[in-house]
């Protein structure tokens, strides 16, 4: 992902359109492209700041709310797997997940997966 031009930057060629220039003028005397200072001049009309926007995904997970559903559907039937539970949490919330992505939550809230010699596998919490 690129970075944001400085705070400096994007106040001169603010500086200079309130001068009076052009947002293109201003764009071509500071070398940057014509839609950042267009962008930029409308991003300080809207919000009056001439700071960047946060750039990456917000921290979280939409399954945040829906964690102690999930915990519970897992305990009550371990060996579960992340297709009937992704049915489940669109049945009973509404919420569609992938399967993997499922799986991922509930990695991170410390279950593991284990296949026994009969080929069954079970979702388990870590012991800490």
């Amino acid at each position: 992902m690129g970075r944001s031009y400085s705070n400096d930057l994007r106040e001169r060629v603010a500086g200079l359109v309130e001068a009076g220039q052009s947002r293109r003028a201003a764009a071509r005397h500071f070398g940057v492209s014509e839609s950042f200072a267009v962008k930029l001049l409308q991003r300080v009309t809207r919000l009056k700041t001439v700071r960047p926007a946060r750039q990456g995904r917000p921290p979280g997970s939409r399954l945040d709310g829906h964690g102690a559903f999930l915990v519970a559907q897992v305990e009550a039937q371990p060996d579960m797997t992340m297709p009937e539970l992704a049915a489940r949490l669109a049945e009973a919330t509404g919420v569609k997940a992938a399967p993997a992505v499922l799986s991922r939550f509930l990695c991170r809230l410390g279950f593991t997966y284990k296949k026994s010699a009969d080929g069954v596998g079970m979702r388990s919490r870590r012991h800490s």
